[in-house]
């Protein structure tokens, strides 16, 4: 019955609504309060090699996944039901590379209502002119989506481009990347990166973004130094319905309450208050 209707119930029922709302709060509150470590908030979801490491990963409650052409079809819908929060798609990829499901998995999670972003992988040997150039003319700038992410990580498994670049030319190529995100889509990009990368170029950089830091056998606190994470990929052999095989789970560091501030505004929620005084949140 929807809220509107509730209004017209007679007080008592009204009451009786309400006591059995809170009561299922405070169930919710006690079970994960004695299950510990081992509170699941999406049981339906799984992984085929879960590492103890990360087990506290499953105790936040805004969870969500990545995804690109590897996934093959997606049944969003399943998706939805299971409870995922969230979906960042790979859209793009150097300066000459489209995902073969981007279009399909965009438009698949907007029709499921699967809050969604697009992100970029940054191919090392093409320029950061190339790849903004390429990236605005495939991703939609579309208001309704999460902001956009900068995929930095070394290439180490390209046969055409393996090489590390100076950490001053890698530093400057990533912040004309995320100056031309955001200006492309006036939202704040989110920084995505893994340990390697993190300690050679971004390790006390670019404190104002949002950080997405891959950490699939530890807590990302005791592999990245003095980084604050807003996104934690946990594991790349998670289960969810609706997609075949493995796929990258994804937590969010904060509360619902906390998840609807980002949603809202397009800032970490404890940052919001810092970086809206210097006009890098939307406000919305």
């Amino acid at each position: 019955m929807s809220l509107g209707n509730e209004s017209c119930l007679a007080p008592a029922s009204r009451i009786r609504r309400w006591i059995g709302r809170a009561a299922a709060v405070v169930l919710l509150t006690g079970l994960a309060a004695c299950a510990g470590d081992t509170f699941n908030y999406y049981p339906t979801k799984g992984d085929t090699k879960p590492h103890p490491g990360v087990a506290k990963a499953k105790q936040h409650p805004i969870q969500g996944i990545d995804i690109s052409k590897w996934q093959g079809p997606i049944d969003w819908a399943s998706v939805r039901a299971a409870g995922t929060q969230f979906a960042f798609i790979k859209a793009t990829e150097g300066g000459d590379h489209v995902d073969d499901r981007f279009r399909a998995n965009w438009d698949g999670a907007a029709q499921a209502g699967v809050p969604r972003g697009a992100y970029h992988f940054v191919f090392w040997c093409r320029s950061a002119e190339e790849q903004m150039a390429w990236f605005k003319r495939n991703v939609p700038n579309d208001p309704s989506a999460l902001p956009p992410v900068l995929d930095v990580e070394w290439n180490g498994h390209s046969q055409s481009c393996p090489r590390k670049l100076p950490k001053a030319q890698a530093l400057a190529m990533t912040k004309y990347m995320l100056v031309e995100m955001e200006r492309y889509t006036g939202k704040r990009p989110i920084i995505y990166t893994d340990i390697t990368f993190h300690k050679d170029v971004l390790e006390d950089e670019l404190p104002d973004y949002p950080h997405w830091l891959r950490s699939t056998a530890a807590e990302p606190e005791q592999r990245f130094a003095n980084r604050k994470w807003m996104l934690w990929q946990f594991t790349s052999t998670g289960r969810v319905p609706g997609v075949r095989g493995d796929v990258d789970r994804n937590a969010f560091y904060g509360t619902p309450a906390e998840w609807a501030s980002f949603l809202s505004t397009d800032c970490d929620p404890r940052e919001h208050p810092r970086l809206a005084g210097q006009g890098l949140c939307t406000g919305r």
